[in-house]
C-alpha cells in the first residue's frame, strides 16, 4: 500500500460499542504484524515495534473488527493497516492507512464493497493518566576526599538526613535516576579505575548490593528518568569521551550500549521533563566546556544536537520540577559558578540565571516532594562542601541550607517513593 489516505471523516465520541452478538476479545498484540479476523477485538501494544494489521480479504456488510492502542504508544510506533484486497473508506488497498495517535481506539465496520471497511468510530482517549512524582530523594557516594560509599535521605520536605554508611562499592563520578516510577539506581562512576557496577534502590531509600556488567565501565556520565518509569544513563568518559547511552527497564535491568546519539563528551547533566516522560542532557566538556542539549524522547530515543542554551560549563548538575520541567544548576566554567538554567515543559532551555548560592562544582541534584528540587553538595572556594539549595516548584532556588552529612564532591541524587 502507497501514498497517503484522507483524514477519516466518520468520526464519532463517545464508547466504541460492541457487536451486537459480543466480540471475542483476543490476548495483548506485540507482533510487528496481524491477521485480524471479523468480530474480535485487539488490544496492540506497539512498545517495542510498530504493526501492520492486515485486515480479511472478504467480508460480509456489518463485519466488525476493534482495535485499541493497548499501551498509548501509536503516537511513538503506529499502526498500518492492510485492507487485503478490499477498500477502506472508499479507496482501494493501494492507499496508506496509518494510525499514529496515542490512545485511540478503532471501531472498523464492512459497509460492502463500494466504501469497505470504515471507522464508525475513530476516537482518541484524552485522559492520559499520569504517573505519581516521587516525594523523597537520595544523594550517594562521591569523595571526601577518599571515595565513599554513604549515602543521605531526604525526605518529602526537603530535609537532608545524617550519613548512612556501607552502600556497595565506594566511587565518584557516576549517574543515578529514578525507574519504576518509586524507585532509583546509581550505576558507573570511577574508583581509581573505571567501573561498570549498578547499585539499585528500592522505595524505602534502601541501596543494595552492587550488580556487575551493565555496558562499557565509564565516568563522568549522566542519567535521567524517562517515560516515567524507565531511566537513561549517557556519555561519559572511559579515558576518552564517549557518546553511548544505556536504557534501563522499569525493573532496573541495565541494557546494552547504544551508540551515536549526539556529541561525545563528560561530565554533563540530565533531568527528566514534559508531560509525557521525555528527557534532556545538558552541557559537558569535549575538550571544552560545551552549552549543546540533546532531547530524549519517551521511548528512549536520543535526538541530535542543539547548541547556543547559555553558559558552556560542565561538572554541573540538573533536576526536574514543577511536574513537567526541569533547572541545570552550578558547575565549572574557568571557575566554579552559581548559575542555574530553567527548562520548559517542551525542553526550551532558558538563558542565565546568577546568585544562586555557593558557587560550586560536581554537586548532585534531584527532584522531591512531588514538584521541587534540591541540589546538594559540591566543591566550592572553601572546598568540599555539604550545603544544599532547594528549588521550589516554580524553578526559584533557595540560599544555602547547611550541615547536611559528609562534606563531598562528584556524587548523585536521584528520587524514590510516590509516599510522602
Amino acid at each position: 500500500m502507497s501514498g497517503p489516505v484522507a483524514n477519516n471523516i466518520f468520526r464519532s465520541s463517545g464508547v466504541v460499542a460492541a457487536a451486537a452478538g459480543g466480540l471475542s476479545w483476543q490476548p495483548v498484540v506485540t507482533a510487528s504484524t496481524l491477521s485480524a479476523s471479523a468480530g474480535n477485538g485487539y488490544f496492540i501494544n506497539t512498545t517495542s515495534n510498530a504493526c501492520t494489521i492486515t485486515l480479511p480479504s472478504s467480508a460480509t456488510a456489518g463485519d466488525q473488527i476493534i482495535l485499541v492502542d493497548y499501551a498509548r504508544t501509536w503516537g511513538t510506533n503506529a499502526i498500518t493497516i492492510d485492507s487485503n484486497g478490499l477498500n477502506f473508506q472508499g479507496e482501494d488497498d493501494t492507499y496508506t492507512v496509518d494510525y499514529d495517535t496515542s490512545g485511540q481506539a478503532l471501531n472498523l465496520v464492512y459497509s460492502g464493497a463500494t466504501i469497505g471497511w470504515t471507522p464508525s468510530s475513530d476516537i482518541v482517549n484524552a485522559l492520559e493518566p499520569v504517573a505519581p512524582p516521587t516525594q523523597k530523594a537520595i544523594f550517594a557516594y562521591g569523595t571526601a576526599p577518599s571515595y565513599v560509599s554513604i549515602s543521605n535521605l531526604v525526605n518529602s520536605s526537603g530535609v537532608v538526613a545524617s550519613d548512612t554508611t556501607g552502600v556497595g562499592t565506594a566511587r565518584s563520578y557516576m549517574g543515578a535516576a529514578g525507574y519504576g516510577g518509586d524507585k532509583a539506581i546509581f550505576a558507573y562512576g570511577y574508583t581509581g579505575s573505571n567501573v561498570s557496577i549498578s547499585n539499585l534502590v528500592n522505595n524505602s531509600g534502601v541501596v543494595a548490593t552492587d550488580t556487575t556488567g551493565v555496558g562499557t565501565a565509564r565516568f563522568g556520565l549522566a542519567a535521567s528518568t524517562y517515560g516515567f518509569n524507565k531511566a537513561i544513563f549517557g556519555y561519559g568518559t572511559t579515558g576518552s569521551n564517549v557518546s553511548l547511552s544505556n536504557l534501563v527497564n522499569s525493573s532496573g535491568v541495565v541494557a546494552s550500549d547504544t551508540t551515536g546519539v549526539g556529541t561525545a563528551r563528560s561530565y554533563p547533566a540530565a533531568a527528566g521533563y514534559g508531560s509525557t516522560g521525555q528527557a534532556i542532557f545538558g552541557y559537558g566538556f569535549t575538550g571544552s566546556n560545551v552549552s549543546l542539549t540533546n532531547l530524549v524522547s519517551n521511548s528512549g530515543v536520543v535526538s541530535s544536537d542543539v547548541t547556543g542554551v547559555g553558559t558552556a560549563r560542565a561538572e554541573l548538575a540538573a533536576a526536574r520540577y514543577g511536574t513537567d520541567k526541569a533547572i541545570f544548576g552550578y558547575g565549572e566554567n574557568a571557575g566554579r559558578v552559581s548559575m542555574t538554567n530553567l527548562v520548559s515543559n517542551t525542553g526550551v532551555v532558558g538563558s542565565d540565571v546568577s546568585g544562586v548560592g555557593t558557587a560550586r562544582y560536581d554537586p548532585a541534584a534531584a527532584g522531591y516532594g512531588g514538584d521541587k528540587a534540591i541540589f546538594g553538595y559540591g566543591y566550592g572556594t572553601g572546598g568540599r562542601t555539604s550545603v544544599t539549595n532547594l528549588v521550589n516548584n516554580s524553578g526559584v532556588v533557595a540560599s544555602d541550607t547547611t550541615g547536611v552529612g559528609t562534606a563531598r564532591e562528584a556524587l548523585e541524587a536521584a528520587g524514590y517513593s510516590i509516599t510522602a
